[in-house]
């Protein structure tokens, strides 16, 4: 017995969980961006809104787009790039660092 596409119940689990991490995620950027421009928070919100609907556009996983295209919108402002709470996950010495380590099986 098939599933409807539309009713299918992970289909519908999937698109909730994503929905819940964009919103989280959207609400994080709105707080990160008006402790750095707080004088701009309306801005800062239309700016968001206008990436999410990109994001939306682009792929079902529109929480993973979400910060490059909010950055980015942010630059051609002529604004810098708020300092965030998971910035410092991709930093260079960091990535060194997983480099360093070898697999079992390495000669």
């Amino acid at each position: 017995m098939k599933t409807d596409p539309i009713t299918d119940p992970a289909r519908t689990v999937f698109l909730q969980t994503v929905a819940v991490a964009l919103r989280n995620l959207k609400q994080q950027l709105q707080r990160d961006y008006e402790s750095a421009y707080p004088e701009l928070g309306e801005v800062i919100h239309l700016v968001l809104d206008e990436e999410e609907s990109r994001a939306r556009n682009l792929t079902l996983f529109p929480h993973l787009l979400l910060p490059d295209l909010v950055e980015a919108h942010v630059e051609r402002l002529n604004l810098r790039p708020a300092e965030t709470k998971h910035a410092h996950i991709f930093e260079r010495s960091q990535v060194d660092e997983l480099n360093q380590y070898q697999h079992a099986f390495a000669a």
